[in-house]
């Protein structure tokens, strides 16, 4: 099985290593030509464009930032899908809005395409064990799933195209909520006297425990460190998940925009993707 792979930055990088690793005939291309040279001397070839790379892919993987990444490297007659031949598998590693996966699949009926956002960071992935959450076709997640498998553990197929995105933005805005109640907790916790680095522990080990809490106390107990990292893939999935639930509010939402308010952010809305 030929893989195709596009998105070489700290997460796509490190997944498409693993592939190539476990012995996949595999081709490469990324919209800039540096981010290629980490795989120079293993046996990965470079497609010259994103239509020859599809033509060189069974399964094409894709891990760019957001929606408008998705369509730009895979649509229009320069995009990798006019490479790719009838029957071949597109997984969207990106974490997108839920319609864009599905809108691919109707607009490129000859090819199967299955909606897979990840968690858990390029070092997962060379460890073999990030999340993948999949949706679309169990037939189709089966004919790519050993693909998956090289940087995966679990694969967890949640239904049909698009449910994994709406997966993954839960997950997300659940992340960026509990950000917000640990950075109260240390707050609140040093307002009382408690010494910051005790109280960090014991949010490690005890009942308490998040993963979010540990994130807060490695950035000095503040959120405002994560805006240049984290802060804007959050704002931007936390927005999805908003537009989602609308017109409904949620105070999951309004937890998780706590935080993003912490970091000098807004969670994005659908005209700023339009």
């Amino acid at each position: 099985m030929r893989v195709g792979y596009i998105g070489l930055g700290s997460q796509g990088g490190p997944m498409a290593r693993r592939i190539i690793d476990a012995g996949f005939p595999t081709t490469l291309w990324a919209r800039r030509p540096e981010a290629q040279q980490a795989f120079a001397g293993t046996p990965a070839r470079f497609a010259a464009s994103r239509v020859a790379l599809g033509a060189a892919s069974d399964v094409l993987g894709v891990c760019v930032v957001g929606d408008a990444d998705v369509d730009e490297v895979l649509r229009g007659p320069a995009g990798a899908l006019a490479g790719m031949a009838p029957g071949g598998i597109v997984v969207v590693h990106s974490t997108t809005r839920p319609d864009t996966c599905r809108r691919l699949q109707e607009d490129h009926p000859h090819l199967h395409v299955l909606d897979a956002p990840v968690s858990g960071g390029g070092r997962a992935a060379a460890e073999r064990a990030l999340l993948v959450m999949v949706g679309g076709e169990a037939e189709i997640l089966e004919r790519c799933r050993l693909v998956l498998a090289a940087f995966a553990d679990p694969i967890v197929h949640l239904g049909p195209l698009g449910s994994a995105q709406e997966a993954k933005v839960f997950n997300n805005a659940l992340f960026t909520a509990q950000l917000a109640l640990a950075a109260e907790v240390h707050s609140a916790a040093q307002r009382r006297g408690l010494d910051p680095a005790a109280m960090a522990t014991v949010l490690r080990r005890g009942s308490g425990h998040s993963f979010a809490a540990d994130v807060v106390a490695r950035n000095g107990f503040h959120l405002a460190p994560l805006a240049g990292s984290a802060g804007g893939l959050l704002a931007k999935d936390v927005g999805i998940l908003a537009d989602l639930l609308a017109p409904a509010g949620s105070p999951l939402i309004d937890m998780a925009e706590t935080a993003l308010a912490a970091m000098g952010l807004a969670r994005t809305t659908r005209e700023d993707h339009a």
